[in-house]
């Protein structure tokens, strides 16, 4: 977690290092959750980047590892009802802020454990179904992902277990009044939930999203220039 007052507060020492001007709460909050979902939604581009990448795999295993590190934040489970088959994850109570899903299992009385359901795409399970012998049954089960809603086979399925990805909660920064300006209110505020080593790229990026937001040219290289010499700073 990246506690939301650390991130404005830099983000408001910068912007007024060389007076570039001052970004109320309300600008803050929407450049703040725009910001997480950028680098939230940069994980998964990410890691499919470095899966394409062939030779040696213990090269990229270390970035490949901090990004699950990552992600694994967001990881989630729950138990969705559904009828003939069908399932939301965006109406589930289960599976709220549902944004990825991981895998499916459905707990099988007869067998008395779960089995995983395994996952096609609509063609395959619509060939599948046309004959006996290949269509699904309750000892293997299949489904197809239509949005967000999960369509199983058999469809006499009604309850199954799904592992998934949910989306990083909405941050909001909010303060009280006194005589000397607005203060942070811990209490009523919401922190990012993104990995605590993404401060810098929060602040970074919010920099850059106010500059394009007041088009203030300036503001967004301040953000670019701060984000190069953290890059450089790495390398050394």
């Amino acid at each position: 977690m990246v506690n939301i007052d650390t991130v404005y507060q830099r983000v408001l020492a910068l912007a007024n290092k060389e007076q570039r001007g001052y970004i109320t709460p309300q600008e803050f909050n929407l450049f703040a959750n725009q910001a997480q979902m950028d680098i939230f939604e940069q994980y998964f581009y990410d890691r499919a980047q470095f899966g394409r990448i062939p030779g040696n795999k213990t090269m990229y295993a270390d970035p490949i590892d901090i990004l699950e590190e990552k992600i694994e934040i967001f990881h989630r489970s729950g138990t969705v009802v559904g009828s003939n088959g069908v399932f939301g994850l965006a109406t589930s109570s289960n599976t709220q802020g549902f944004y990825r899903l991981k895998q499916v299992r459905y707990n099988n009385p007869t067998l008395g454990h779960g089995v995983k359901v395994e996952k096609l795409t609509h063609d395959k399970i619509t060939i599948a179904n046309i004959s006996p012998l290949t269509a699904p049954t309750l000892k293997r089960p299949a489904y197809y992902l239509k949005n967000s809603r999960i369509i199983v086979f058999p469809n006499s399925i009604n309850s199954i277990d799904v592992n998934y990805i949910k989306k990083p909660t909405t941050v909001q920064w909010n303060g009280y009044d006194t005589p000397s300006g607005q203060l942070y209110n811990e209490t009523e505020s919401t922190s990012f939930e993104l990995h605590p080593s993404e401060e810098p790229n929060l602040v970074l990026n919010i920099l850059k999203l106010a500059g394009i937001a007041m088009k203030d040219a300036s503001l967004y290289q301040l953000g670019a220039a701060e984000e190069a010499k953290d890059i450089q700073q790495e390398k050394q």
